[in-house]
């Protein structure tokens, strides 16, 4: 039951967004670039992000030499490059939006560890710099094995270190806080605690449902537009879309005294990622120890990926050295046949970006862009 005041000021809007991560605050704030006056609506079933934004490692990243390679092997030339850049156009585009202080960017560099077996990533540098130099001015990849010491990682393990020169990191709270003061400060409102069970498509709008906690009954809110935005959790109200959910783990030690490791490092195909966060070291990844396993929505820990990460932590990055575990948590990534984002006009009034492939922080903002872009053509 609502009251006359709720139904006149509260169930009517231009534009609603479904997913208060990355995306769908950047669909919101373009949104209102582009329409200043419209009643831009962001709904989050959570009351904080749900997903993967909030619970990631804070990779300001492109895709390491070796994923790159493990593409060209299914794609052209053309699709992966043309997907790096997108994935490039998304930071800059967030760094533009955000200060670097805003998003606590660091540009330490980024690096990927090789085993012996995958050392013949080497020789294919310079093949996959001249891919990429045109759209980047610069040469992405150069050898930097003299810094397997610097590091600290054991030679009989680590056969081959490439530096990522286009690679960064940043703080992930930072980011998401900043996101939605920016989207606050343009107008856009947010309902957080508000899961949408259903939408339907009318004729001049869509009707939204969305759980009401306390009257215990759907609340039915209309817009002109409706963007759905939930990356991994897509699939519940479009369930036609390929979209398969991937959990990543993540545990972060203590502070450690004369920590040798700066920057972001990758390993084992970008399976595993690591870095230094205020002394310590945040690892995750993992997950291709038990796909299937791995291939849930469900927030929660196996052993077996944490006893494998504080392995790694063991005898890869902190050999030697004692450490403790301080925290542990997961997040839930989306991945589809192709490492290309779903970007799409589902009809005239509903549209949706999502699966980002591990990649959001790079592809939301330019994820986002080309969405609104499409609702524009539309209205």
């Amino acid at each position: 039951m609502l009251s006359y005041w709720e139904r006149q000021s509260f169930t009517g809007y231009d534009h609603i967004v479904v997913g208060s991560g990355i995306v769908g605050l950047s669909v919101a704030i373009e949104l209102k670039e582009r329409f200043p006056k419209a009643r831009v609506l962001v709904l989050e079933r959570g009351l904080l992000p749900t997903g993967a934004t909030t619970r990631n490692a804070g990779f300001a990243c492109m895709g390491s030499a070796s994923e790159l390679l493990a593409d060209l092997e299914n794609q052209e030339e053309e699709v992966v490059a043309g997907l790096f850049l997108r994935r490039k156009a998304g930071l800059d585009l967030l760094r533009q939006r955000l200060s670097d202080d805003d998003l606590g960017y660091r540009a330490d560099g980024g690096f990927e560890l090789l085993g012996k077996e995958e050392v013949g990533v080497l020789d294919r540098l310079d093949y996959l710099n001249a891919l990429l130099r045109p759209l980047l001015g610069c040469d992405a990849f150069l050898p930097a094995h003299a810094r397997i010491g610097d590091f600290g990682f054991p030679k009989n393990q680590v056969a081959g270190l490439i530096e990522n020169t286009c690679e960064g990191s940043l703080d992930s709270g930072k980011m998401m806080h900043s996101l939605l003061l920016l989207a606050m400060s343009r107008g856009v409102e947010l309902k957080t605690g508000a899961e949408v069970l259903r939408f339907e498509k009318g004729t001049d709008s869509v009707t939204v449902a969305v759980q009401d906690a306390f009257r215990r009954e759907a609340l039915l809110l209309k817009s002109k537009t409706l963007s759905i935005c939930t990356n991994a959790f897509a699939a519940e109200l479009l369930p036609t879309e390929d979209v398969t959910p991937g959990r990543g783990q993540v545990l972060i030690t203590e502070p450690i005294a004369g920590l040798r490791i700066k920057g972001i490092f990758h390993y084992d195909a970008g399976y595993y990622y690591f870095r230094e966060l205020d002394g310590r070291v945040l690892i995750g990844g993992g997950r291709n120890l038990d796909f299937e396993a791995e291939r849930t929505t469900e927030f929660a820990l196996t052993t077996l990926i944490q006893e494998d990460l504080e392995r790694k932590l063991r005898e890869l990055i902190l050999p030697g050295q004692d450490f403790k575990i301080a925290m542990r948590w997961a997040g839930i990534m989306a991945f589809g046949p192709t490492k290309a984002p779903i970007v799409k006009a589902f009809n005239g009034r509903v549209f949706g970006a999502f699966r980002m492939g591990g990649m959001g922080v790079a592809l939301g903002s330019q994820a986002a862009k080309e969405l609104v872009a499409l609702i524009v053509r539309s209205t």
